[in-house]
């Protein structure tokens, strides 16, 4: 299975997506480079709005994520409740 990933800018912004994508996404990895966090995960990688909301405190639209967002890799799907970066064979 090929991985997926998604890449943020190293920053406050984005430390709560990245707390979020680990939350619901148990076999993500993490790495952080200088100015770069990368996020890999097996098949797929969902961020739902729900748990950036708890993590924030707040209503998150998931286009805010775009501000931050360096890079991704895999198919995409979004709408406005969930993110999800898949491979589809």
């Amino acid at each position: 299975m090929s991985n997926v990933f998604i890449a943020f800018q190293a920053n406050e912004e984005s430390r709560p997506l990245v707390d979020a994508i680990i939350a619901d996404n148990p076999t993500a990895q993490v790495v952080y480079s200088p100015g770069l966090v990368k996020i890999d995960a097996p098949g797929r990688l969902v961020i739902k709005r729900e748990t950036v909301e708890e993590i924030i405190g707040r209503r998150y639209d998931l286009q805010e994520l775009q501000i931050n967002l360096v890079t991704l890799s895999g198919n995409l799907d979004e709408d406005d409740d969930q993110f999800v970066l898949s491979w589809k064979h």
